[in-house]
């Protein structure tokens, strides 16, 4: 690295006067910027629920009942690749004119999906939807750490992070509601509105300075291509992988190895780019590199208590969808709090601290589900779900004000990308990983069923799920052997995902850095030209 000095984080991780005075806004002028910002994550975290509840709605209108799973994955995959690309465009071009195209396409996309005419040209729109949700999601982390001063970033990032989970609860219910009483329609329309409002306020409120530059920005297009590709066929694979297709049919195979070459020629293009998508340092820097780690193996372990809680909240404890869904709730409301008060710890113990005592108390809490009894009652997942919430806000928010504040303007938006995109590819690989678990369990436990009830039992998670759901056809012993094969199966999916809580642990302990650097605009600045000369 360059021989700039760097300020250790560690027991006080405030930056110097200069740094909190400078491009910092007054709270008036921050207001409207905030409210933008919000609404924006709003659109992109309702986005990612609302349209779970309307699906048999949207399937009876449209057909496409075999595919509209990638109703949810199409929109993933467009906002996962899309990260490292609006990342690094921020930081050539500036956030306002990626904010703003990304509410613009994504209200694109939202009244495209409104006229969509059949189940393909939905899953398109939602592809486009996705683009623009990724650069709202990226985008607005950025500038949340650009508006507020590292001692104040905590009071913004708990603001999103309560937007995130109000939504995640809500949507569902806004979603069912809408297809139930109006049409399913209306959940892509109600976006134009908010949309509308949130590019009004930027576009009037979010004044960037000016920066210098002494060549004319270039963009790596070919390294964009690159990493659009690599990561499309990985996901498609994981998403596609052992439902569409099995494990080792000629498509996985294909796309598998379609993204390791792909990924080997982005590698060589970004080498050899003068201002690559995905710069070296982020790899380089050991702050960096153990963030995106520990992010990757946050979205792995995420997978439990997203997608197998409420199956195992409706097959075992015999919920209805809306208990299930409370059950996870829990999660969602600590979460915020949570980060809100990291603050308080990371400014006394530091930043690597403060996420190692959260990431810690996630692997207890992971691996204590397990020893719930058989069935049990609600509150005991509940309470579990409750103090997951809460490591993880200890967890998360520390490492993304840490990583933000580690790099001057100039870096912020790639750095930040970057984490993200890690914790993306973390849930896309957990999905497909966890999801063989659970189904290897139930494999092997309908194979040991006993003989009176083995014939007609079904043979995958999805199938047991639905016959518990109409368990008429299923005599008591076979209906308590399938919840004790799902408890099973659940219980395995929660020890991987302690698995990889540990993984999170173990990079933060051994790879990040004791103290987390906490540079200024101008220490940053003469950092990356020192390294442009050594490259050059």
């Amino acid at each position: 690295m360059g021989g700039t000095a760097r300020r250790p984080m560690d027991a006080d991780p405030r930056p110097p006067a200069s740094q909190l005075h400078s491009q910092t806004p007054t709270p008036s002028h921050r207001r409207p910027v905030v409210a933008a910002l919000m609404l924006g994550m709003s659109l992109a975290a309702l986005d990612s629920t609302i349209i779970s509840t309307a699906v048999p709605q949207i399937v009876g209108d449209l057909g496409g009942f075999s595919v509209f799973s990638w109703l949810f994955s199409g929109y993933l995959l467009a906002v996962t690749v899309s990260l490292p690309l609006y990342g690094k465009l921020s930081d050539t071009f500036g956030r306002k004119p990626i904010l703003l195209a990304g509410v613009v396409l994504f209200v694109i996309g939202s009244l495209l999906c409104a006229g969509a005419w059949n189940m393909a040209s939905l899953i398109a729109f939602r592809v486009v939807q996705g683009l623009g949700g990724g650069a709202l999601q990226g985008t607005i982390q950025v500038v949340a750490a650009d508006l507020y001063p590292l001692k104040e970033r905590p009071k913004i990032q708990a603001r999103l992070s309560s937007v995130w989970a109000l939504s995640s609860v809500a949507g569902p219910a806004i979603g069912g509601m809408l297809a139930g009483y109006a049409d399913w329609r209306w959940i892509f329309l109600i976006n134009l509105p908010v949309g509308a409002l949130a590019f009004i306020l930027i576009a009037r409120h979010l004044n960037e300075p000016r920066r210098h530059r002494e060549s004319r920005p270039r963009v790596d297009w070919a390294g964009a291509l690159g990493v659009f590709l690599s990561g499309g066929l990985l996901l498609t694979a994981l998403v596609q992988g052992g439902v569409a297709w099995s494990w080792l049919s000629a498509p996985s195979l294909t796309m598998l190895g379609g993204a390791a070459v792909c990924a080997a020629a982005t590698v060589w293009i970004e080498r050899h780019a003068a201002e690559p998508i995905i710069p070296g340092w982020v790899w380089h820097r050991r702050t960096i590199s153990a963030v995106n780690i520990a992010f990757a193996a946050l979205g792995l372990l995420m997978i439990a208590p997203t997608v197998f809680l409420p199956t195992y909240a409706q097959s075992v404890l015999g919920l209805g969808p809306i208990p299930a869904g409370f059950v996870l709730s829990t999660m969602t409301l600590s979460w915020p709090i949570a980060a809100a008060l990291s603050s308080r710890v990371y400014n006394r113990v530091g930043f690597r601290r403060c996420a190692i005592t959260g990431m810690t108390a996630a692997t207890l809490v992971l691996a204590t589900f397990p020893l719930l009894p058989y069935p049990g009652a609600a509150w005991q997942p509940a309470l579990i779900m409750l103090l997951l919430g809460g490591a993880l806000g200890l967890f998360q928010l520390p490492l993304i004000i840490g990583v933000q504040s580690s790099v001057g303007w100039a870096e912020r938006g790639t750095a930040t990308a970057s984490i993200l995109f890690c914790r993306q590819v973390g849930q896309s690989v957990g999905a497909a990983l966890f999801g063989a678990v659970a189904n290897a369990t139930l494999a092997s436990r309908l194979t040991e069923a006993p003989d009176a009830i083995r014939p007609g039992l079904p043979d995958d998670l999805d199938s047991v799920s639905r016959a518990l759901e109409h368990p008429g056809a299923l005599t008591d012993q076979a209906a308590d052997y399938l919840r004790r094969a799902v408890d099973t199966a659940v219980d395995h999916v929660y020890l991987g995902s302690a698995t990889a809580a540990l993984l999170a642990l173990l990079a933060l302990v051994f790879l990040a850095p004791r103290r987390f650097p906490v540079r200024t605009e101008t220490e940053a600045e003469a950092e990356a030209d020192a390294e442009a000369d050594a490259e050059a």
